[in-house]
């Protein structure tokens, strides 16, 4: 197979602030040509926990959204801190969003939100709750409410465009097939 690695002759930022940097890239490509500018948008990493309770509910946040102007029903998780690993992200996180606290917790699966444009990763993990509550710690620039929701209506959720957050719809259907709430076809 053939290299299809570009290379990237010159970058230029354009924007740079806390959440979103812009970059102007000059690149040339395998076949010789070169592509300017190429945009690439610079956002931390993040993760995202699909939280399972005693009583097998999911444990999800609500919470507005700006850029689509809706609420949303999502997973808890937020931004990995720098120099922080994403498992210890994704406990602090739940905490922080939602007062559980994990008692188990397991990797599924990264994954390149949009690898076109964007330079993140996401990382997702599975995780069992404990049924004894802290207060959430929001961040200063964070309100949402925690629900519970039944398996089966997560499910519902997804098919009703209730759930809408793209790339955390794959990872609530990999935390499915482990905990063999859904089967697996091949």
């Amino acid at each position: 197979m053939r290299d299809l690695n570009w290379k990237t002759l010159s970058s230029k930022y354009i924007y740079k602030d806390r959440w979103f940097i812009a970059r102007a890239d000059s690149c040339l490509m395998a076949n010789g040509k070169t592509i300017e500018p190429y945009y690439v948008l610079e956002f931390p990493n993040w993760c995202n926990v699909i939280v399972v309770t005693n009583k097998e509910e999911i444990v999800m946040v609500r919470q507005y959204r700006h850029a689509i102007n809706k609420t949303t029903i999502e997973l808890p998780g937020g931004v990995i801190d720098k120099n922080e690993n994403p498992k210890e992200a994704a406990i602090r996180e739940v905490l922080e969003e939602t007062g559980y606290t994990i008692h188990q917790i397991e990797f599924l699966y990264a994954t390149a939100p949009n690898p076109a444009t964007n330079n993140n990763m996401a990382y997702f993990f599975l995780a069992k709750a404990n049924e004894n509550l802290q207060c959430q710690q929001p961040d200063p620039f964070e309100d949402l409410d925690v629900i519970l929701v039944d398996k089966k209506e997560v499910l519902e959720m997804i098919h009703n465009s209730q759930i809408i957050h793209g790339v955390q719809i794959g990872a609530i259907y990999a935390a499915y097939q482990k905990l063999g709430w859904i089967e697996q076809k091949i």
